[in-house]
């Protein structure tokens, strides 16, 4: 959300803002303790996201098609391979474990990293970021299907306030440009 103040262009873009603020601030209603160690990890999660946005949004700019992507995932892999190694245990030699773990991260990183980086060559990050936003909607409606956990009055206005805030911030938005063909 800091990303879309700071990236502001007009008045508009913070009232989106604000309204995306709004939601998030009453999902905090609900009753809880509230620690120190918890608000520093929220802001520390919250510098890191506007750090992935801007950081993907320069990716995609530098590098054709999907090369960027490719690149950071190797790194990755080969940053985390000593510590899966040295902590899998026996699961490593297991080809389920392998195959299971291939699948999740096509799942969860290659599809959804390729589908963002393309999408930032077109948008601002800022309303990206007010995009991904919508991803705890997803998260809810999941939560229905899968584990029949259902939202109360206030958290589903919540929701609303985050979806309204990102379809304004998308229906105002001019495309920067329309990405290249690979």
């Amino acid at each position: 959300m800091w990303l879309v103040v700071v990236g502001s262009r007009r008045p508009r873009d913070l009232v989106w803002a604000l309204l995306a603020a709004i939601g998030v601030a009453l999902l905090g209603l609900e009753p809880g303790e509230l620690t120190w160690a918890g608000v520093g990890f929220a802001l520390l999660a919250a510098a890191a996201w506007a750090a992935y946005i801007l950081l993907s949004a320069s990716t995609g700019r530098r590098w054709p098609g999907l090369d960027g992507l490719t690149v950071a995932s190797v790194v990755a892999t080969v940053g985390m391979a000593p510590f899966l190694v040295a902590f899998s245990g026996r699961g490593l030699g297991d080809p389920h474990v392998v195959a299971a773990g291939a699948l999740v991260g096509l799942l969860s990183s290659v599809i959804p990293y390729s589908c963002e980086i393309t999408a930032l060559r077109t948008i601002r990050p800022s309303v990206f970021g007010i995009l991904m936003s919508l991803e705890p909607a997803a998260a809810a409606l999941a939560g229905i299907v899968v584990v029949h956990e259902f939202l109360t009055g206030l958290q589903w206005l919540a929701v609303a306030c985050v979806i309204a805030a990102s379809v304004g911030a998308t229906r105002s938005e001019a495309r920067i440009a329309v990405p290249a063909p690979d």
